[in-house]
């Protein structure tokens, strides 16, 4: 498996969406991938759905990191239970819990940057 899909290599900030189907999965798949862009978190993309499987490689990149993250929609938190079962306590963050409302959020730019700067400021102490 290659670095870009969860091989194992040296990495610091890992964050994972839970990527529901419902507006607060995308948002959370959006935020996600913009922390990765802007490099706040590891560009790999080792996804929640490799961990889901069993798939070591993907097992092994998050248990190697030094931080990670985990942006759940809603209060099902189906990604960090994901992640728990495997042993990793990850950073939890839920939308629901963030102002957002399951079913009645506009997935906008807006609202991306919102929560992605919220996240961003909690990790780093910056409020």
């Amino acid at each position: 498996m290659s670095n870009c899909c969860g091989g194992v290599q040296e990495v610091s900030r890992i964050v994972y969406a839970c990527g529901g189907c419902a507006d607060v999965g995308e948002v959370s798949d959006q935020v996600c991938r913009k922390l990765r862009r802007e490099g706040f978190a590891q560009a790999s993309m080792s996804c929640i759905t490799g961990i889901a499987a069993h798939m070591q490689p993907f097992i092994d990149t998050a248990k190697k990191a030094s931080q990670v993250i985990v942006i759940d929609g809603c209060p099902v938190l189906c990604a960090k239970k994901v992640l728990e079962h495997v042993d990793i306590s990850p950073v939890s963050y839920v939308l629901t819990q963030m102002g957002l409302e399951k079913g009645k959020t506009e997935v906008t730019s807006q609202v991306v940057n919102d929560i992605s700067e919220k996240i961003k400021a909690d990790l780093t102490g910056s409020k």
